[in-house]
């Protein structure tokens, strides 16, 4: 599935550098195997520190620029990428999100920060809910700094294109093999197209909350909190 996400990722004519930036933990041992077989530049870092596995490796390239992508996308657009990318530069913003608020599908989501805005969330952010997810600090507490938000002329936001259980992992296995042998770049209106004609396939992965992990975090920061 990474693979598969990776080979649309690189379609991109925006993105420089590509990594993948794993937990140091022996069981993601598979997936540094992985990139070394494909030709793939990894990185690893703390399992639960998102926030500091991103900083680490980009305080290593000081790109001026970040693309943020979650590995568990693999209909991600390349061309989505790039339209965010554009926006954000053309825009001279410091964030950009086409997932703030959400138009597009659970899953087409895109951030682009500038890697000053990165290093300071890494030193000023201190909740565990704000390390664990990346971008969080950076949206929700950060002063003076420019947003932007690319957002879909038709709100797509109700459909679920994320891997996070197994019904969903079913309804990517299922858009696979209705459109990856006739085209392996598959883009976003074609998988719009397919549900559109058969309705059954989001039907598939129907019911599960977005953000889930992002939200039991934020509870959990909660009670830790009060219990202080």
């Amino acid at each position: 599935m990474l693979l598969h996400q990776i080979e649309r990722v690189a379609q991109s004519k925006r993105i420089d550098q590509l990594y993948v930036a794993t937990s140091n933990l022996a069981e993601d041992d598979e997936i540094e195997d992985l990139c070394n077989q494909n030709g793939i530049n990894c990185f690893r870092g703390s399992l639960s520190d998102v926030l500091d596995r991103y900083y680490q490796l980009s305080s290593i390239l000081q790109p001026s620029h970040i693309v943020r992508l979650t590995g568990d996308c693999p209909l991600i657009d390349h061309k989505i990428i790039d339209n965010v990318i554009d926006f954000h530069i053309k825009g001279n913003y410091d964030y950009t999100s086409n997932a703030q608020p959400p138009t597009f599908p659970d899953g087409m989501d895109v951030e682009v920060m500038r890697y000053g805005v990165l290093k300071q969330a890494w030193s000023d952010a201190k909740l565990k809910s704000q390390r664990e997810h990346v971008t969080l600090y950076i949206y929700q507490k950060m002063k003076n700094i420019k947003i932007g938000r690319y957002t879909s002329l038709i709100d797509y936001s109700n459909m679920r294109w994320t891997v996070d259980e197994l019904n969903d992992f079913r309804f990517v296995e299922r858009v696979y093999d209705e459109l990856y042998d006739a085209n392996h770049l598959f883009d976003m209106d074609s998988i719009i197209d397919l549900i559109s004609n058969n309705p059954d396939i989001m039907k598939i992965n129907q019911g599960i909350n977005r953000n889930e992990g992002l939200k039991k975090s934020l509870k959990n920061d909660k009670v830790y909190t009060i219990s202080r």
